[in-house]
């Protein structure tokens, strides 16, 4: 990777991260902070943890340094290496979501979201709600009526 400018990131806590622009850029907010001339001192970022920013940062890194060539053999091994990057808890998943959201970082928020959406597939509401730590609060009666009249989706 041919060396660029440094860019430096601040977390919530007060942590701070030096990173190589080109990886910086992962994120569209920052890289419209930077084209703003906004990135001449640390960027703040005050909704990002610095746990959860040193996990972004190695997911932009890994995405920066594989090829973008097509070939399938560095595909897979990358499409294996974001599978455990997901297999946290779901508090630092749902971290990640929110720090992808926010830094604007389109393959990391997809990445998250479809991993929040294969741990609902397949599940019955119940499953669901135990699964979210989701309290119920409709009654049995209203429950019924909810089913009756959404039948379509039970069959």
């Amino acid at each position: 990777m041919a060396s660029s400018k440094t860019i430096t990131l601040r977390s919530s806590d007060g942590e701070a991260f030096d990173l190589e622009e080109v990886v910086a850029v992962e994120s569209q907010t920052i890289k419209h902070m930077i084209e703003d001339g906004c990135a001449d001192n640390a960027i703040p970022l005050p909704n990002v943890t610095s746990k959860i920013l040193a996990k972004v940062i190695e997911y932009c890194k890994k995405h920066v340094e594989s090829p973008k060539a097509e070939e399938h053999a560095v595909n897979d091994e990358l499409k294996a290496w974001d599978a455990d990057f997901v297999k946290v808890d779901q508090a630092t998943l749902f971290d990640l979501i929110l720090a992808a959201n926010y830094l604007d970082i389109k393959s990391l928020l997809d990445l998250t979201c479809q991993t929040v959406a294969d741990m609902i597939k397949g599940k019955t509401p119940e499953e669901i709600r135990k699964t979210f730590n989701i309290k119920n609060d409709f009654t049995p009666e209203e429950e019924e009526d909810v089913r009756r009249e959404n039948q379509w989706a039970f069959e």
